[in-house]
């Protein structure tokens, strides 16, 4: 699907826009069943398995951080993972053998929905090598106003920067590191089918939602096989046990095979510990971490 000029750019700047990468029935089914599920939210009191609640959120007015694992909600989104131009992107850039990492539907909500702080996803949860990345799917229209992505373009390619405070790990970086060029920051918008991507050592962030309308975007981290988890970083996989991560292993194979022999490359790696207070979502973690925010 992707042209050597696009893969040849994504290799230089840890990035990519891909437009139209779902059929107009894909993207209408999960538009349908990302507000039905928004809907079922005004019923939940608290953040459980399937939602991160916002602050403020309340049965009359729901607002969401996010819908956890999309793909195991609904067979729709599982459905744009492994049968759409999503897939072929994937194998484009990741090869033949890929693997899910998690996924994720950030649903910020109009008027003011929770930004996410500067970060690098690769400082989360290190691998054998960083052939990692994360694809977000626009269910909706993306524009200036309502809390889009911005990235840091080539930073992918170079070292991972703090994400400390107050002595633990609080899944953001400091504003005031001098390797942070806020300046050289660019925000991708686009229109509902389009498809951002992005290196797992790209730094990117995002402010918060000012608009009227919510910014619906299916999140789907993913590894090449051969890319294999350290032990310590923040993950349910490192609870499985053996027989049951391989069960969890086959589930997450989106093309290819697994790979029982992990490529083994030098990347640099910190490991996020000690965790913060709240490690149930990067927003309790940068909230309960301590976090210095960009955007306020």
């Amino acid at each position: 699907m992707l042209s050597d000029t696009q893969k040849a750019s994504y290799a230089e700047d840890g990035y990519l826009m891909v437009e139209n990468v779902v059929t107009e029935e894909q993207l209408g089914t999960m538009r349908s069943v990302t507000r039905d599920l928004i809907e079922a939210s005004r019923e939940v009191s608290e953040s459980d398995a399937v939602y991160d609640l916002d602050r403020g959120h309340s049965r009359e007015q729901p607002k969401l951080t996010r819908i956890k694992l999309p793909h195991k909600r609904h067979a729709c989104f599982d459905d744009a993972l492994r049968s759409s131009g999503v897939t072929e992107v994937l194998t484009d850039l990741l090869g033949a053998d890929v693997t899910l990492l998690t996924s994720k539907l950030n649903t910020k909500a109009p008027g003011g929905g929770a930004a996410v702080e500067w970060h690098q996803d690769w400082a989360f949860y290190p691998h054998t090598n960083d052939d990692l990345l994360a694809v977000g799917l626009m269910l909706d229209d993306v524009d200036e106003e309502n809390g889009p992505l911005m990235v840091i373009p080539g930073t992918h390619r170079g070292p991972i920067l703090d994400h400390r405070a107050n002595g633990v790990f609080c899944g953001a970086i400091d504003p005031a590191d001098p390797l942070f060029e806020r300046d050289r920051a660019v925000t991708l918008t686009g229109r509902a089918g389009s498809m951002s991507v992005h290196h797992a050592r790209l730094l990117h962030g995002s402010a918060p939602n000012v608009s009227d309308r919510p910014r619906l975007i299916l999140f789907f981290e993913c590894a090449a096989a051969d890319a294999w988890p350290i032990l310590g970083a923040n993950s349910y996989i490192h609870e499985l046990g053996q027989r049951r991560f391989w069960e969890d292993l086959q589930d997450r194979t989106i093309a290819g095979s697994p790979c029982l022999s992990p490529r083994l490359k030098e990347v640099p790696v910190t490991m996020p510990l000690p965790p913060a207070g709240d490690t149930s979502s990067i927003f309790g973690m940068q909230r309960s971490g301590g976090a210095k925010s960009a955007f306020a």
